[in-house]
């Protein structure tokens, strides 16, 4: 080999401790702070989200290439053009299932009011802590449909195309089959609307939620320390993606840790680093096209019979 002229291997920046620690907090932050200062200024809460939700979008991705949390996370694998229809295709679906949910929502918290004689949610709450027990109530359904999709092949079939990411970056925090994303969005959505929130803080859960998702997902060096208490931010997630399920059948909260904790399925060991090596541990001959992404649950006797053929 000639030395002299071969490139030398590309190393990894380290990210200062302060931009570990604050990055996400001082994202997230302004994030709220510029939607709540949109619908100060008379700005529509649906619309109030849609800017400061994009800025940290654009953020996040260019962070991911100043302090990678790895450089082979960065390289495309012919994945990014898949992710992309994914995050629109959920997008729509969410975009078309928010009115009916609404509709179905304000019909139910007016009956409950009706039947009890007072509104179940507590408006003259801080709004931020208003946010905060939405995060917190919205994540219980979610978190057990969730956890059923990793046990009950009848749902694992949809969330595997989540799974399917070869690398964590941010755009493959909308890499969810259309049918997955509403089976976990409807109950959680449904449950807020039908208990009383308010515009606002629909807003901030869908912002919170949004803006959190990319930093889970995210190819960046982070480190929240406490806050993982409460978030489930990458340093948790990045263990679900795991081929091996011991680890990957863990820390199902998509925005708050909480009821991993509850229940046991916390996992944040400290001797040891998440795998850089993600993906699909059963399921080698899994489609990584959109198209046959979204028919792949139809497909699924196939495919499981071709994985086994293959680990064979």
């Amino acid at each position: 080999m000639n030395f002299a002229t071969s490139k030398p291997r590309q190393q990894r920046r380290t990210a200062p401790l302060i931009f570990r620690i604050s990055v996400f907090p001082l994202v997230m932050a302004a994030a709220i702070w510029a939607t709540l200062d949109q619908i100060a200024a008379g700005i529509e809460p649906a619309d109030a989200f849609l800017i400061p939700q994009l800025i940290a979008f654009v953020v996040v991705a260019l962070l991911e290439h100043v302090y990678p949390h790895h450089l082979s996370w960065n390289k495309n694998r012919r994945d990014v053009r898949v992710d992309a229809f994914h995050s629109i295709t959920i997008a729509v679906s969410v975009g078309l299932a928010t009115p009916l949910l609404l509709y179905a929502g304000l019909r139910i918290s007016s009956e409950l009011s009706a039947s009890i004689g007072l509104g179940l949610w507590p408006n003259q709450w801080p709004i931020l802590l208003q946010a905060a027990l939405a995060l917190t109530l919205a994540e219980l359904p979610g978190y057990w449909i969730h956890r059923l999709e990793h046990e009950w092949d009848g749902l694992w079939r949809f969330h595997a195309t989540h799974h399917s990411a070869p690398r964590l970056y941010w755009l493959n925090a909308g890499r969810f089959h259309p049918i997955d994303i509403l089976i976990i969005f409807i109950p959680s959505f449904l449950l807020l609307v039908a208990l009383g929130c308010n515009d606002t803080v629909l807003t901030l859960f869908t912002l919170v939620t949004a803006v959190h998702g990319i930093f889970q997902h995210a190819n960046l060096q982070m480190t929240l320390g406490p806050l993982n208490w409460f978030f489930s931010m990458a340093e948790l997630h990045r263990w679900h993606h795991s081929k091996r399920l011991g680890e990957a059948n863990c820390n199902y909260g998509q925005t708050i840790s909480v009821w991993d904790t509850l229940f046991g399925t916390r996992y944040l060991p400290s001797d040891r680093e998440p795998p850089e090596e993600i993906g699909l541990h059963d399921l080698p001959s899994f489609p990584m096209t959109w198209w046959a992404q979204i028919l792949s649950p139809f497909k699924w006797q196939s495919i499981r019979a071709a994985g086994s053929s293959e680990l064979n």
